[in-house]
């Protein structure tokens, strides 16, 4: 096997994504690096994409043909760490020009690569320079900054006696928390409406709030959060998902608190995880109608969506970076359904408003009822900008036919299914409610109308008034 280059990426990966009904393309690290197996996330070349696809010029082609196809491009960026090879920046000069000379705070023992001296102006004029270069002379659309929280504690990862506490005797990271700040400050004012998201494992706050506020100054943080709680949820049998029912309602609590995407990366289908089909419950038929509830719910929640390649079409093994996806497996019935429900999601996603207006704001979302743990059903309401304009999301994580379940609807009249994930045509069962469904004028869940429907079997529904 040998790689594509970029050119040929611009022909094969854009069409795909473009027929898939996708927004963007984020790309794992690019910037040159020694390591295949770091997957360009220990980086040497901090301003040369990579030679194994081609030229500079051969990138700025496949970024041209994305944007020529509507498709936005975001770059991985890894200003937390970089490796001790000695053709990079470590010594550069003979001395610690780019880190810290103390172990205690130079070194990330996790990963063996060396922490970037924030203090040093020459280091954040570095980066910083860095950052706008790829959206200046590439035209990336959006950055995501790579282990955040590795950059924000001092004693990341670290037992006691192995790090030094601030000035003021905090385990906060002073100045990379001023670099961050300051790089999002010089991103958004010299480049406004480029992205700049945070892969933050923590709680610390106002991530994606403006530094004039007291936040870090990103546009988005990853929600890795929701993303542990739901993935714990699926892997458990569908007997025994009412007791731990709040898996998938907790996230509600603080969806508004920052700007945050779901974020199904890379990191969840490698290192013995298992790729996201095999983290799902059940025989082979449940496997994939969890998946297919599981990613509609993703759909239907608040938040921007991230599926890492191979999720969409089932792929059975984890993710190898020495081998490319199992496109065979689009043979079988049940991954070309996943791959179909996948594009319908994201068609569907892009032209209802209320999927994607308000995602970071209550205004856009409430439950109908989050509380039926005995059913393992959970049902919400999406609202756009303008409320009249509603999707009605309702998920069933158990393999039984639910026959006359009520959920409280805003308003009276017919209903049609935008989704429903276990139609025959993505390889469900084909239970559903017919094309229309009428509301009747009776109190349900606090609302004036009715809905009675037939829940599929491991499966997510998308309802909107006709």
């Amino acid at each position: 096997q040998r790689y594509l280059s970029y050119r040929e990426l611009a022909a094969t990966l854009i069409p795909y994504v473009k027929e898939m009904g996708y927004t963007h393309i984020e790309m794992m690290p690019i910037a040159e690096h020694p390591f295949d197996g770091s997957w360009g996330y220990q980086v040497l070349g901090f301003f040369a994409p990579t030679s194994r696809f081609g030229t500079p010029e051969d990138f700025m082609f496949f970024v041209d043909q994305c944007h020529a196809a509507g498709l936005g491009v975001i770059l991985d960026w890894v200003p937390a760490h970089f490796p001790k090879d000695g053709a990079g920046l470590n010594r550069f000069d003979g001395t610690q020009l780019y880190a810290h000379a103390n172990p205690l705070q130079g070194e990330h023992q996790d990963w063996g690569t060396l922490i970037f001296n924030y203090s040093r102006n020459e280091v954040r004029a570095f980066l910083i320079s860095n950052a706008l270069f790829w959206i200046d002379k590439y035209h990336i659309d959006g950055l995501r900054v790579d282990a955040v929280a590795s950059m924000l504690y001092l004693d990341y990862s670290r037992k006691d006696g192995e790090w030094i506490p601030n000035e003021y005797g905090g385990r906060e990271n002073l100045a990379a928390i001023s670099f961050l700040r300051k790089t999002n400050e010089v991103v958004h004012g010299v480049f406004p409406g480029v992205l700049t998201i945070a892969e933050e494992s923590t709680s610390w706050p106002m991530v994606s709030r403006p530094t004039y506020l007291g936040g870090l100054g990103f546009s988005l943080k990853w929600n890795m959060g929701w993303m542990h709680d739901t993935l714990s949820y699926m892997t458990k049998n569908s007997l025994f998902r009412r007791y731990h029912h709040n898996q998938l309602t907790f996230g509600m609590l603080y969806a508004f608190h920052e700007n945050f995407v779901l974020p199904i990366s890379h990191d969840e289908v490698v290192h013995g995880k298992g790729s996201l089909l095999g983290k799902m419950s059940g025989d082979e038929w449940q496997k994939f109608a969890n998946l297919r509830a599981y990613l509609s719910f993703m759909w239907g929640y608040s938040g921007k969506k991230l599926l890492f390649m191979g999720c969409e079409f089932g792929q059975w093994q984890e993710w190898n970076h020495d081998t490319g996806l199992e496109w065979g497996a689009l043979s079988a019935p049940t991954h070309l359904g996943a791959q179909r429900l996948v594009r319908d999601l994201n068609l569907v996603y892009q032209n209802e408003p209320a999927l994607y207006q308000a995602d970071f704001d209550w205004t856009g979302f409430s439950w109908i009822d989050a509380n039926d743990s005995d059913n393992s059903v959970l049902s919400f309401i999406r609202y756009a900008k303008d409320p009249a304009d509603f999707v009605i999301v309702v998920s069933n994580f158990t393999p039984v036919v639910r026959q006359a379940y009520r959920i409280g609807v805003p308003r009276g009249g017919d209903y049609r299914e935008l989704i429903n994930s276990d139609q025959e045509v993505y390889a469900g069962s084909g239970v559903g409610n017919g094309p229309v469904h009428s509301a009747r004028m009776e109190q349900c869940h606090g609302k004036e109308h009715t809905l009675s429907l037939v829940l599929p079997p491991l499966a997510t529904l998308f309802l909107k008034p006709c």
